[in-house]
Formats: structure tokens, C-alpha cells, sequence
């Protein structure tokens, strides 16, 4: 069985498969401060609440935009697992054509998602990822990942909303009945949600202008389910995508 786990700004996502099928999922909080054997105790926890032995796990991979945690993981991985973990990044078969500037920078969830959307959906597609930072991935008809878009996720900015104002509160992420409010947690929710989906919806526009194609939408992250459901053009929700890179990663890479 492979262990896929996703290191991102806020969670870490974690994933167990059985060849191609998904046994389960968890997810732990992101957090510098703890150890590598805060961690391990964590693993075996989920492992143990699952009802799974870690023993069965005999591959592992691991993507990561949070440097300061990545080492903490590998070694939590090695003593729960007892095995040597993939970690994304330089130097590994992709199999995915990354026309930027610098294939070097573009990160490892990032190119996850990228790797699963090209071996499970119609090109060209885009895959916007809306969790602490929102972004979007666009691979051309060819298949290449030719660039995207970041911009503050909603959580982000809901935060600085609540931190730089002196009246507005931390509100619940919610649709709103309505577009136009009649109190402050209504505009703030419309502002929010309706807010994210338009800026989608004009994103994607925007997208399928350059491209001079339609494009396949995929929706994943903490927060995209919410925010499609308000958007006016159709999204494939896909809740996992980034594991199921993970995944196709880790057989490209098996081998080595």
C-alpha cells in the first residue's frame, strides 16, 4: 500500500492506497513547531483509528510547499512506516511537460494536481486549487503546463479582512441567502463566496480568451466546494486530485 501525504500552508493532507483504489484520507494541522516524533504519534494515531496496520504501507510519497515541516514529515514517515519517502521536487519523472519559465520553481502540490489533471481529463483543462493560497493551473491542449494564477485563498482573506478592520468579525463560511446583505455577516458571506466565484468565473474567461479554447474546469481544495456550487460555469469537483498525482507520481518514480 502507498502513503501519500500533501504538506500545505494550513493542513497536511493524507491519503492511504490499494493500488489504484483510495482507502482513506485524514488531516493534520500544519505546524512548524512540532517535531518529527509529534508527528509519528499523530501517523500511527490516524493509522490506528483507521483500523490499518502500518505495516502494510511499503511506498510513500511526499509534496510540500512548507519547507520547515518537510524534514519533520520524512522522518515521521521512516519510523511509523519504515520506509524512505518520495519527496516531489527536482530530478523526478513526471511525465508532464512543464512549459514555464523556470520548471524548477513551479510547487511540488502544484505540479501534482497538474499530473493528475493531465492523465484524468479532457484537455485543455485548468485546475483551480482553492485553499490558504487560491491557484490556478492551466495545461494547453498539448498537455503542457504552460503557467496559472495565484491570489489570496478566502480563508487569507477573510483573516485580513478581520485583522485590519476594527468592527468586522470572524465569520462562518457560508452562502448567503442573498448577493446584497441586510446585516454585516450577510455581506461579508456574499463578499466571500460570491466575491470567489465571480473572480473564477472572470478568471476562467479570461483563460479560455488567451488560450482561444474552451477549457475543462476542475475544481479541489479545502474550500472550492462551496465556492463552484455559487460559480455560473460547470466545475468537475475532485476532492483528491492532489493525492491521486501523488499517486501517479509515485509509480512513474517507483522504479528508482
Amino acid at each position: 500500500m502507498l502513503l501519500a501525504l500533501d504538506i500545505g500552508n494550513t493542513n497536511i493532507t493524507i491519503g492511504v492506497y490499494k493500488k489504484d483504489e483510495l482507502l482513506f484520507t485524514s488531516r493534520v494541522a500544519t505546524d512548524s513547531k512540532r517535531m518529527a516524533d509529534q508527528y509519528a504519534v499523530e501517523l500511527m494515531g490516524i493509522f490506528s483509528l483507521r483500523k490499518f496496520s502500518t505495516e502494510d504501507i511499503d511506498g510513500a510519497i511526499i509534496s510540500s510547499v512548507v519547507p520547515s515541516v518537510t524534514n519533520a514529515i520524512v522522518e515521521a514517515v521512516k519510523t511509523t512506516v519504515g520506509v524512505n519517502p518520495l519527496i516531489v521536487g527536482s530530478g523526478i519523472k513526471t511525465g508532464l511537460n512543464i512549459a514555464i519559465n523556470d520548471p524548477g520553481t513551479l510547487g511540488a502540490d502544484l505540479l501534482a494536481v497538474s499530473v493528475a489533471a493531465l492523465n484524468k481529463y479532457p484537455l485543455p483543462n485548468v485546475v483551480c486549487d482553492l485553499g490558504t493560497a487560491s491557484t490556478i493551473s492551466v495545461l494547453d491542449s498539448e498537455g503542457k503546463m504552460i503557467g496559472g494564477i495565484i491570489y489570496p485563498g478566502v480563508r487569507t482573506s477573510l483573516m485580513a479582512l478581520v485583522n485590519n478592520t476594527a468592527q468586522l468579525p470572524e465569520i462562518s463560511f457560508n452562502t448567503p441567502k442573498r448577493v446584497v446583505g441586510r446585516n454585516t455577516i450577510e455581506c461579508m458571506q456574499s463578499g466571500l463566496i460570491f466575491g470567489a466565484a465571480s473572480l473564477l468565473d472572470g478568471m476562467l474567461d479570461r483563460v479560455e480568451e488567451e488560450l482561444g479554447s474552451p477549457v475543462t474546469a476542475i475544481a479541489t481544495g479545502g474550500f472550492s466546494a462551496e465556492i463552484v456550487r455559487n460559480c455560473k460555469r460547470k466545475f468537475i469537483f475532485d476532492e483528491n486530485l492532489v493525492l491521486e498525482g501523488l499517486k501517479i507520481l509515485y509509480e512513474k518514480n517507483r522504479k528508482n
